[in-house]
């Protein structure tokens, strides 16, 4: 079923509190970390890579390539530098297990680790290939505030059994990814980033390697949730990762559509640095830093893209709004109850949200004067909601991701098919923390175990109900669909309208014979 933005929700109760909306929050939950624990069968697939063949697994259906170094180890003199090409190995390289991930502290949406040795990625692609088979290839970008995450959170079997090979990758996350200074800019003075030139050395690994794997270069699409969300997004926008892909689908990345400016990132990186002891400001203090002080220092909040002439030119705004981006076919869209996730985080850290203190807590949350968040308010009454914590849950997702999200849609819909939606089952199991005094609802990276399966979750549950299953199906069938021919419809899932900043038409992806609220 489709609706239109009009009959949904009210952007504008926030434009007539004279709100800017912009990067208010940089928060993206990823699952937790550990392998999958699975036995190789007897036949072990090999494939070969530019840098020397690899043997991974054979599991039914599909054979798993883990643990693939797709750059060299940004350590030492590599540690805030472009990513550099692997080197290469003799003899058939063990892949049938996963690799170390980035660094960064443990939490609920990501497994700490030290390790920056971390550059690896992750092939899953149909067994039993014909000679010179091709599959559209959809590479995953993992969520978690680009601080924290891993690819081997993500099982993507069922979407390859849907004839899709799929590569999930790590990429340099938290300050060792996003900081930018001075001292680290390169000869044309750029800095920062570092996070995205990760994810598009890997996507020139797929161009090179992924024909080995019986996938097609030629039809690549990526997708990410949240922090992966906006990494689409931003390599949708940047000039170097021009001819990389041809579809990307964006889950709840709208959050961060401003970047800051370089001058504005280093220094904020500035400050980092004394924070971490090098008041000397240079690179060989910076570079000789202990992973543990990094972790320690830096912003535990999260981190988002600066601007940096080589990699984002121009905030993602300005691009998608101009039509300077790579133009393709997109699906784009958000969680009905995206920021009820944030709202549990806060209640379960013991500042739960009160009928005393809601004005109050909308000020933190948007970072608004107080007149401004009595507006909104007024807007958001709490005698329209059960409960303080619901309401604050729907300032901040129209806030945060819904109406940036429209934004997006309006802007790139001028130039490329643009599908929009929003994933509305109001029962989706919450994964990743614990009950709180709240329905979560469709909360924040509640859609993902739709598409993906989330095998080390902290709260593992299934997707029991049939009508759960069904939308499920569904879900996998749009994502697998764009990827296989631009658009998500076919003959086994409902219609997908295109937008239109006429009618604004999005599906809603709701179970069967649920009604929207």
């Amino acid at each position: 079923m489709f609706m239109t933005w009009a009959g949904w929700r009210v952007c504008t109760r926030l434009a007539v509190a004279g709100l800017t909306l912009g990067a208010l929050i940089a928060a993206a939950p990823a699952a937790s970390a550990s392998t999958l624990g699975r036995q190789a069968a007897a036949s072990e697939p090999v494939a070969g890579t530019a840098d020397g063949p690899v043997r991974g697994l054979a599991n039914g259906a599909v054979d798993e390539f883990l643990g693939i170094p797709y750059a060299a180890p940004p350590v030492g003199a590599l540690r805030w530098q472009p990513p550099q090409p692997a080197a290469s190995w003799p003899g058939v390289r063990d892949a049938t297990q996963f690799a170390p991930h980035c660094p960064q502290p443990g939490g609920p949406f990501g497994q700490a680790s030290t390790s920056e040795n971390c550059l690896f990625l992750n092939v899953f692609t149909p067994s039993h290939q014909q000679a010179g088979s091709r599959f559209p290839v959809m590479v995953w970008i993992h969520g978690g505030a680009l601080v924290s995450g891993e690819s081997n959170d993500y099982d993507p079997t069922q979407m390859v059994a849907d004839g899709v090979t799929v590569v999930t990758i790590n990429y340099r996350l938290g300050a060792l990814g996003f900081l930018a200074h001075p001292a680290l800019a390169d000869a044309n003075g750029q800095s920062g980033d570092y996070g995205l030139m990760d994810q598009q050395a890997a996507l020139r690994w797929v161009q090179r390697n992924i024909a080995s794997f019986g996938g097609n270069p030629h039809s690549v699409t990526i997708f990410g949730e949240s922090a992966g969300g906006l990494s689409t997004l931003s390599q949708v926008a940047s000039p170097q990762a021009r001819g990389l892909f041809e579809r990307a689908i964006v889950e709840s990345g709208s959050y961060n559509l401003t970047q800051a400016s370089l001058a504005g990132a280093e220094a904020a990186g500035q400050a980092f640095a004394v924070k971490a002891g090098c008041a000397s400001q240079t690179a060989a203090c910076l570079r000789g830093l202990p992973v543990s002080t990094i972790l320690a220092d830096q912003d535990a909040a999260g981190y988002t893209p600066n601007i940096n002439s080589e990699v984002l030119p121009e905030t993602l705004g300005t691009a998608f709004a101009s039509g300077d981006f790579n133009r393709v076919p997109i699906i784009n869209g958000t969680n009905r109850d995206e920021w009820r996730l944030f709202v549990a985080l806060s209640e379960l850290a013991g500042n739960p949200v009160t009928a005393s203190n809601y004005q109050s807590m909308i000020s933190s949350t948007l970072g608004v004067p107080a007149a401004v968040a009595a507006v909104i308010a007024a807007k958001y009454p709490l005698t329209a909601f059960p409960s303080p914590s619901v309401a604050l849950g729907a300032v901040g997702t129209d806030a945060i991701f819904a109406c940036p999200a429209l934004t997006i849609d309006q802007s790139v819909s001028r130039f490329v098919p643009t599908f929009a939606y929003e994933f509305n089952d109001e029962n989706a199991p919450e994964l990743f923390l614990p009950p709180v005094s709240f329905p979560y609802g469709a909360a924040h990276a509640s859609e993902i175990q739709y598409v993906l399966d989330l095998p080390t979750a902290a709260f593992p549950k299934t997707l029991s109900a049939q009508q759960q299953q069904q939308l499920a199906a569904t879900m996998k069938g749009y994502w697998t669909n764009l990827a296989k021919r631009g658009f998500p419809s076919s003959s086994g899932t409902p219609v997908w309208p295109l937008f239109n900043d006429l009618t604004q038409k999005m599906q809603s992806l709701t179970p069967p014979g649920y009604s929207c609220r």
